[in-house]
């Protein structure tokens, strides 16, 4: 009875629905899947997002990387003609695909005409059903991740990130604070045995998300019920708490990043506060202010960076706003007094409501022209889960009219209550300091020659 309410749904659904992309047919099957259907924009079209509520986050540093492993060897293959021949039933049906682990979960992702989508829909039921692993398959794809983090882990770059020189300024920050781990998983380490045992306690349909957005099949309610019914629940396995702040940080350091050069990336951060009301659309807001700030300041007035800016990002259970800029590296001095005045200007007087109130219009008017597109709906969805309920997905536009410009200023003045971190990236050498260095040892070579020439004598 179910899809066939939905069926109906589908088939009444006027252009004027559709345009609204707030607004999803979304049920839970008997096995406790749910089920996201929207039709989209182009009707020969369509994008699925399988979503499985695992992620890197949901193991411990040695293990971190198992649900990464888990994700690649999914595609080794249904039968017989291996990882060649799941793509070859791919490519026949005219499809794309491409699967993500991210530290909340794991995503496959699936682009595919609109005719197959049923077919393309039972090849990822095959691969999440039928899919054999063995040794080899085990060993090949270790040495693929070990390929996408970089190349093999040597015994240099360990040392490296155990003495927190190994990463980029957020990130470094983060292993500091005790965010993050320090080190890369030892893949070498990871098992068949530990593969299965979370293939089988997480990928279960009450722990996953189906999206499909664009020309729907008219039958496919029904057919979801009947193919995808068929999956086992399980009970999922308590999920790990995330890291916090463990540990203190130096409040200035400089991270060598080459031997030589003249370029420097300054990054002053802060850990996000925790907001009762509005958290992500008032940081949000608050930083694309900071963004413009940064550029009004660094590039405009001072022309010390062409393109200043600031970044929102998640470690363990932080949240972590940076303020950075590229430069010269004798210019790292200037923009630091630049950064830390205009931090303690917007202490003291609060936001430029004039500016707050172009930028609050210009982040709404952006929703309007924003996840256009069978995919780029598909994706909304997919980043959005959490803001669903009742058949509607939260309006970003909404949540954006209703922060005021007191609980932004509120938001600011707890972001800078403390003074942060600075991070300094820059090469050990700049090319004066080569010159210099080079002119002391010839000037020093030339003294020892000449002292071994007068002995001589």
């Amino acid at each position: 009875m179910r899809w066939l309410i939905l069926t109906c749904l589908l088939l009444g659904s006027t252009p004027g629905f559709a345009l609204d992309r707030n607004q999803v047919e979304g049920y839970l099957l008997p096995n406790g899947l749910q089920v996201l259907l929207k039709s989209g924009y182009e009707r020969d079209h369509v994008s699925i997002r399988l979503v499985v509520g695992i992620g890197l986050d949901d193991f411990p540093c040695a293990r971190r990387e198992l649900p990464h492993l888990l994700e690649h060897l999914l595609f080794s293959g249904i039968d017989d003609s291996g990882e060649g021949g799941l793509e070859e039933r791919m490519q026949a049906l005219g499809g794309e695909w491409n699967a993500y682990t991210s530290s909340a979960d794991t995503t496959f992702v699936i682009e595919a005409p609109a005719r197959n989508q049923r077919k393309v829909l039972d090849l990822l039921l095959a691969v999440l059903q039928r899919t054999q692993i063995d040794d080899d398959d085990l060993e090949s794809a270790r040495r693929i991740i070990e390929r996408e983090d970089g190349g093999h882990y040597s015994h240099l770059q360990r040392w490296l990130d155990r003495q927190d020189l190994g990463q980029r300024a957020s990130s470094q920050l983060a292993v500091e604070l005790g965010l993050k781990c320090a080190e890369r998983s030892d893949l070498d380490a990871m098992t068949l045995e530990q593969v299965e045992e979370i293939r089988k306690g997480w990928y279960a349909p009450n722990n996953m998300t189906l999206i499909v957005v664009g020309g729907l099949d008219r039958v496919l309610p029904a057919y979801l019920e009947r193919a995808w019914g068929e999956l086992e629940a399980v009970e999922p396995a308590e999920r790990r708490a995330l890291d916090g702040v463990t540990r203190q940080a130096e409040a200035n350091r400089t991270l060598v990043r080459g031997l030589l050069g003249n370029s420097a990336r300054l990054s002053w951060l802060f850990l996000e506060p925790v907001l009762d009301n509005g958290h992500d659309e008032t940081l949000e807001l608050l930083q694309r202010y900071l963004d413009w700030a940064l550029y009004s300041e660094l590039r405009l007035k001072h022309g010390l960076s062409y393109g200043p800016w600031s970044q929102r990002e998640s470690f363990g259970d932080s949240g972590m706003l940076s303020l950075n800029a590229d430069l010269e590296r004798d210019q790292v001095e200037e923009a630091e007094e630049v950064v830390q005045t205009l931090v303690e200007r917007l202490r003291k007087d609060g936001l430029d409501p004039a500016t707050f109130e172009r930028i609050k219009k210009a982040t709404i008017a952006r929703e309007a022209w924003t996840s256009q597109g069978n995919s780029a709906l598909a994706d909304y969805y997919w980043g959005a889960l959490n803001g669903y309920a009742d058949g509607r997905f939260v309006d970003p536009a909404q949540r954006y009219r209703g922060v005021s410009l007191e609980e932004a200023n509120q938001a600011m003045r707890e972001l800078f209550k403390n003074a942060g971190w600075v991070r300094v990236e820059k090469p050990l050498l700049g090319y004066d300091e080569l010159f210099w260095l080079g002119g002391l040892g010839v000037v020093v070579i030339g003294a020892g020659v000449g002292a071994w020439y007068r002995r001589r004598g």
